[in-house]
């Protein structure tokens, strides 16, 4: 991805195709300033155009954001992929606002290696340091809240992760040529935000094709009574972060390649954490054309991907709730699950009040919470309790992280250590709570049934030994042989 194909890049930049948006970046050498393959503005000369695989390049080469096509609304780049793995899960740290109160060493720390060979890959696969990738995010995010909400200009400085406003409008002077508010006086429309805490809205971009429909269905059928609720094309739910609450809603934008967000939070510095799980949670960063140009190669994935090009891996907000979630539909209808679930947050959940949907009435309970639950107050059998109080536990204590920072294979194997919890549901928590891309249950017996093409059904050594060709995107195969049951049915 650091060098990217120049030929490649003037088609797509020439076509405007949107699902090149984020994949590169333009820079003109003319006049400083760096846009996304989409901008509408007139395309500048050939011989003054340089190709940046990131924004972050682009700013370390001292070009500014375009204030047309603004930059920071491209889907987030998946330039890192397929270098490091250490890379990728430091990359969606630094994304969630690990370096915003952190350091580099303690970031190192938490993806087990030491600050200078994390800095040392960095300058080998991204061509910058963790912290100018930090800072660039933070202004870009900046820049964002500036022009899409109402926010006050000191609450913008402290929810993009600034220390001190005088830090904020010197960096979005230097980054971006003007000041926050002569950027802010040039919008064309406004929204509102509340006069404490954060309640904003924001556009959040994504390559097509996107099932947005199908995405939807998916966390309607598993909606956890209480916590989440589904109706009129939007997703909502409470979300607790630290001692920050509020709730989030999701739907598809009105026109364009996007989702809108709306955030209610009682503190403004989770708003970066919040944004970047979210677009992880709906996968917004995905790049279609690499999963397909893999997938496609396999005459079966080939034909379910030409059917439904859109499906996308549906995340999570909270991979504890995930974790809980996988355990407790260990062979139960997915019926069966929602409505344990909701014993369970009825039982251990915090109260949530809100006048904006009165069908949210609950925070899903925390590890702590559940680790001291009465669980002989929820009907389930009781291998499947001494699971989760296990699972409760290993999490409050810090024995197991469910970050995902030491790889998919360690936590395969830590997960698996746990009773009652085998390669099918570690793989499945893997899948959706920690976005990992390779997940594979290959017991899995709807993917064994989807894969049968005779008399006899697939084992799940022989599904794996098929799936090798399809890594690193087995997870998104997944999706696509679950759906083809649920069309055949």
């Amino acid at each position: 991805m650091m060098h990217l194909d120049r030929d490649v890049c003037d088609r797509a930049r020439l076509a405007r195709d949107p699902r090149f948006d984020g994949l590169f970046f333009i820079g003109v050498k003319s006049t400083g300033i760096y846009c996304r393959p989409i901008c509408p503005a007139r395309p500048p000369r050939p011989e003054n155009i340089v190709y940046f695989p990131t924004a972050a390049a682009a700013a370390a080469a001292g070009m500014r954001p375009c204030l047309r096509c603004r930059p920071e609304t491209a889907p987030g780049t998946p330039a890192w992929n397929g270098t490091s793995a250490s890379v990728s899960r430091a990359m969606h740290l630094i994304r969630q606002g690990a370096l915003n109160d952190g350091s580099v060493d303690q970031l190192a720390d938490r993806l087990g290696l030491s600050s200078r060979h994390l800095r040392r890959l960095f300058r080998k696969h991204i061509g910058a340091t963790p912290n100018v990738i930090a800072g660039h995010q933070r202004l870009l995010f900046a820049k964002k809240l500036v022009m899409e909400t109402d926010m006050p200009i000191t609450q913008v400085a402290l929810a993009s992760g600034y220390g001190s406003l005088r830090r904020f409008n010197a960096a979005f002077r230097k980054g971006v040529g003007r000041t926050p508010s002569r950027m802010r006086s040039s919008r064309s429309q406004t929204r509102p935000v509340a006069a404490s805490g954060v309640r904003c809205i924001l556009d959040l971009s994504y390559r097509p094709p996107y099932d947005w429909d199908r995405m939807l269905a998916f966390f309607q059928r598993r909606a956890i009574p209480g916590v989440e609720h589904v109706s009129d094309g939007t997703y909502r739910r409470t979300v607790r972060l630290g001692s920050g609450r509020g709730e989030i809603a999701v739907r598809h934008a009105a026109k364009g390649f996007g989702l809108t967000l709306e955030v209610c939070l009682t503190d403004d510095r989770d708003l970066m954490f919040t944004v970047e799980r979210v677009k992880r949670m709906f996968d917004l960063d995905a790049n279609p054309q690499a999963i397909h140009s893999t997938l496609c190669h396999d005459p079966l994935l080939g034909r379910l991907i030409r059917q439904t090009p859109g499906l996308r891996l549906p995340g999570s907000w909270d991979p504890f709730e995930t974790a809980v979630r996988a355990v407790i539909g260990q062979q139960i209808s997915i019926k069966g699950a929602v409505t344990q679930m909701g014993r369970l947050v009825r039982q251990a959940g915090k109260a949530y009040d809100t006048v904006e949907d009165v069908r949210l009435t609950h925070f899903f309970p925390e590890a702590a919470e559940l680790a001291d639950m009465d669980w002989t107050a929820i009907g389930m059998p009781g291998a499947r309790r001494k699971t989760l109080r296990l699972l409760a536990e290993k999490v409050d204590s810090g024995a197991l992280s469910l970050e995902g920072t030491a790889g998919l294979p360690a936590f395969i194997d830590a997960m698996t250590q746990i009773y009652g919890i085998g390669e099918w549901t570690a793989n499945y928590i893997a899948m959706r709570a920690l976005d990992e891309p390779d997940a594979f249950p290959a017991s899995d017996l709807g993917i064994l049934k989807a894969l049968q093409e005779g008399p006899d059904r697939p084992t799940g050594k022989q599904a794996s030994a098929r799936a090798e060709n399809w890594r690193p995107w087995r997870a998104y195969a997944c999706m696509y042989l679950w759906h083809s049951l649920e069309e055949a049915g």
